[in-house]
């Protein structure tokens, strides 16, 4: 769960707001801090913003209401509290909540002009809430014991398994009667006469320091009045308890249907915005792979390219490189149907060996290979010595001409080609 800013907005508009920060694990991150909305938007401004709405302007009843949904579940509420309502349904909101195993479901009811109020200064501060609760809805279950909270001359009550109440009402005895959780003394004594003693409740009594040395006295002049009652001080203020039950909470949400709006894509859009940076970083490193690959790619290829047209010139200095490949394959296929090939090659050595065998003293310099003929730069003694390397090879049945000759040092130094008898001579 994302970082949650704790609003508790002030009964009168003129008042100061608290806050309390909430970390990821639901607990609370900082103290509570008091001040203008401007102020709580700055601390919060990358929170989830969920407000506390004072009870005392907010009807919470529990009606049973028809089976349905939505819109025509929603159409049946205010009949079904119409006997509680003394404003008009047209000037109202009207909140549901989840519907109770016992069949009632939990309804929350509000002034639509307070409403409209607290969102303006709330948008108006920067602060989009995902949720508003009554304060009270926050009041803590206890299953055995009713619970008691006493702030500012009003008391919630929350009994075991019911929704809270408030009571605004002082002093505290008086509302502690109101509420039906100490006995009417004109009750008392009827069922006195009767014999039948009053019901004492078990109760925990939370409240500020400052209200508590207001009311001791009064409190513990009521002790009698309980089967028992424990006194909870709350020294930081009553919303860091409230913090408690938030993320639990199954308190109605006073932002639905037309208010549900206040829950916009800039809202929705936060707990996404980890998964999204994670998501483009991703994409980022991917294209930049990408992009170093072809890059590489692109350099692999011109080196590549380079060496072929290196193998190529050295192997076919005559011809324009276009398709190197289809090229050089075409000059082996004429190559291996031109004739002998490697056979007559490895003949014409074979019989020059020889004939150089039997002229010891002519000297071979150099020889190429090329369209079936033997090219040879030879140094011999004298042009006699040369005729007779001739001969020597021509009567193997190949063919030895001396193309050209002159004289180096004490001999001749000439360039001679042997071929087979039916090649043609090449220049």
């Amino acid at each position: 769960m994302p970082q949650t800013l704790l609003l508790r907005l002030p009964a009168h508009r003129s008042e100061d707001t608290e806050w309390l920060t909430i970390n990821e694990a639901g607990e609370p991150a900082a103290s509570r801090q008091r001040g203008p909305l401007s102020l709580a938007a700055a601390v919060g401004r990358t929170s989830r913003v969920v407000v506390l709405a004072p009870a005392t302007q907010i009807l919470l009843a529990e009606p049973e209401l028809p089976p349905g949904s939505g819109v025509k579940l929603a159409r049946a509420v205010p009949f079904a509290l119409e006997e509680q309502l003394t404003e008009d349904i047209d000037q109202l909101v009207f909140a549901l909540g989840k519907r109770r195993p016992g069949g009632g479901t939990p309804v929350a009811v509000v002034s639509r002009t307070v409403l409209q109020a607290w969102l303006a200064d709330l948008l108006e501060a920067g602060l989009t809430p995902v949720a508003i609760y009554p304060d009270m809805s926050l009041l803590p279950h206890n299953p055995g014991q009713t619970m008691l909270w006493y702030e500012n001359g009003r008391l919630s009550v929350r009994r075991p398994g019911m929704l809270p109440f408030s009571v605004e009402l002082t002093p505290v005895t008086d509302a502690l009667i109101v509420a039906g959780v100490i006995p009417d003394p004109l009750t008392a004594s009827a069922l006195a006469d009767a014999l039948e003693p009053p019901v004492l409740e078990s109760a925990i009594f939370y409240v500020t320091r400052e209200d508590w040395v207001a009311i001791q006295d009064e409190i513990e002049g009521l002790i009698d009045h309980f089967a028992s009652l424990k006194i909870q001080l709350l020294p930081d203020g009553p919303l860091p308890w409230l913090a408690r039950d938030l993320p639990s909470t199954d308190a109605v949400n006073l932002l639905q249907g037309e208010f549900a709006r206040s829950t916009d894509y800039g809202v929705r859009w936060r707990p996404w915005r980890t998964a999204a940076a994670l998501a483009v970083v991703l994409l980022v490193i991917h294209v930049a792979a990408q992009a170093v690959q072809f890059r590489q790619a692109r350099h692999e290829t011109a080196a590549l390219d380079a060496q072929i047209a290196e193998v190529f010139s050295a192997a076919m200095p005559s011809d324009a490189m276009q398709d190197p490949r289809r090229q050089m394959q075409s000059r082996l296929d004429r190559i291996r149907h031109s004739g002998p090939g490697p056979q007559l090659f490895l003949r014409t050595l074979q019989t020059l060996s020889g004939a150089l065998s039997a002229t010891p003293n002519s000297m071979l310099d150099s020889l190429s290979y090329r369209e079936e003929a033997l090219d040879l730069k030879i140094t011999a003694p004298s042009l006699g010595e040369l005729s007779q390397l001739s001969q020597i090879v021509g009567r193997q049945g190949l063919t030895a001409e001396i193309q050209s000759s002159t004289p180096a040092g004490s001999g001749v130094e000439a360039h001679m080609q042997v071929r087979s008898s039916g090649a043609k001579a090449r220049r």
